[in-house]
């Protein structure tokens, strides 16, 4: 590479322009530089004070009206929405996709995708409504039905908050209540995969939305629930903070109720690719803790309380699940143990905001020992069809929890003292609580089934069933 040679001329003007530069730029050099500085010019006049801005204004402690969300709070709940929501799309889909054939993963996919979906439009409708707002000790009123009248005045930095969530807006705790929506049904689908179909499917899990998960949630987290711990006015307060009713033992119970209609499969096989239930399993982990933690809808010690046992519980869990295949099998597998983690955060769930770091050891090791029986022994010793233990785990290790729950409930961390405390009725509240989901939820379903089976059909014909049904409902095959 070579240079240009400057003229004689031309050094000279770039000399003059730096040396100008220099001398343009000396009145913004700071007089703190200079050797002996002058002295300080008299200050100027004091501008007039400012008015002060007007005060926030005052959340009434009753109506829940005029309020200022708490911006801690509301960053927290922001991120556990997307946490929760991550645990079906992709975490479930991933979690059961690796566990079906090669045939059905496209199936098995599309139909958390579609959930995901099809949940989210019922919210706005009318389930949130139903669900969180007040109504009567069965069910909640319509007064949110498509999400009319939310106050939300960015102006003046105030709205209206769900009395159950005062710190936070209550666009907010829509949003994270529908991540817990969308997930219970989606969990179903372990109960049915490989030969239900998609119509039939989405019919089913439209009407259970509304006729199921609706009623059910309200019952036990409404603002006057008839099993909410948190109403003074409840026939039975059943402590459930994050979903051991409510989600669990709700689609595990439904999902056994559809192996019952649907009967078995007419083949089956291994799972296809543990690589993907391994990185699902994973993905719920992590997403678990906006799913618990965030439950507390605060950004304080019930949440870091509710984080610590959550992990606790699950990595015991997982551990048993391993320990316990290993000396009746033989060999631990991925599968297993990625299995029981996740029966240690089902069964975690309903006490997660009301025990201590040794009661989540004491449930993770419950769960692991009882979930793998409910996969193995109970299933075959009734004989049903439960192609990806949505029953085994959700409704064995939900109702392991719930119980424990009343066992090991602490009133320091969660207000409730538990049988371990001296409080033996919290134990059968839990078991009231659990037999009245059991027997609703198993009623229910199975009308919604035989509905839509006399309809529409439930099951897809043996051929589509041998050729696999990405390519035959979808048009699609996984390479």
């Amino acid at each position: 590479m070579t240079f240009k040679k400057f003229s004689r001329a031309g050094l000279v003007a770039l000399a003059i322009g730096i040396l100008l530069g220099l001398a343009l730029s000396l009145p913004t050099f700071d007089a703190s530089y200079a050797q002996a500085p002058a002295a300080a010019p008299a200050a100027p006049a004091a501008a007039p004070a400012a008015e002060p801005p007007p005060p926030a204004p005052a959340c009434d402690p009753k109506m829940q009206i005029n309020c200022t969300p708490n911006s801690g709070d509301t960053a927290w709940m922001l991120t556990s929405v997307a946490l929760v929501l991550m645990m079906t799309v992709p975490g479930l889909g991933l979690f059961y996709g690796g566990m079906v054939r090669k045939k059905n993963v496209g199936d098995t996919i599309m139909t958390s995708f579609a959930i995901t979906c099809l949940i989210s439009i019922l919210w706005l409708i009318c389930t949130y409504s139903l669900a969180f707002r007040a109504g009567t000790p069965f069910i909640g009123g319509l007064d949110r039905a498509f999400l009319q009248d939310i106050l939300s005045d960015i102006s003046a930095g105030i709205g209206n908050p769900n009395p159950l969530a005062a710190t936070i807006p209550e666009t907010v705790y829509i949003c994270f209540q529908l991540t817990f929506a969308i997930i219970t049904p989606a969990l179903i689908a372990g109960a049915f995969a490989e030969r239900m179909k998609f119509s039939a499917m989405l019919w089913f899990i439209g009407l259970w939305a509304i006729f199921v998960y609706s009623p059910v949630a309200h019952w036990v987290w409404g603002p006057d629930g008839f099993l909410a711990a948190g109403n003074s006015d409840a026939m039975i307060k059943v402590l459930d903070f994050a979903g051991g009713t409510v989600v669990h033992i709700n689609s595990g119970v439904a999902g056994l109720m559809c192996c019952l209609m649907l009967g078995k499969r007419t083949d089956s096989g291994p799972a296809h690719n543990v690589v993907l239930t391994f990185i699902g399993a994973s993905l719920l982990w992590v997403g678990w803790f906006g799913f618990n933690a965030g439950s507390a809808v605060t950004a304080g010690m019930q949440a870091g309380m509710a984080m610590l046992v959550t992990h606790m519980a699950t990595a015991v869990a997982g551990f048993t699940w391993m320990i316990v295949e290993w000396m009746m099998r033989g060999k631990p597998t991925v599968l297993g143990i990625c299995t029981g983690a996740v029966a240690g955060l089902v069964a975690i769930t309903p006490a997660s905001g009301f025990v201590g770091p040794l009661g989540s050891v004491a449930i993770g090791a419950a769960a692991g020992i009882a979930c793998y029986w409910g996969c193995t022994g109970l299933k075959h010793m009734l004989g049903y069809d439960d192609a990806l233990d949505a029953f085994g785990v959700h409704a064995v290790g939900g109702i392991v929890g719930a119980l424990l729950t009343g066992v090991f409930a602490i009133e320091q961390y969660g207000g409730t003292a538990g049988l371990i405390e001296g409080n033996p009725m919290q134990v059968v509240n839990q078991i009231e609580g659990i037999v009245i989901v059991f027997v609703y939820d198993a009623v229910v379903s199975l009308i919604i089934l035989k509905v839509v089976d006399l309809v529409v059909g439930l099951r897809v014909p043996p051929e589509v069933e041998r050729e696999g049904l990405d390519l035959a409902l979808h048009g699609e095959t996984v390479q």
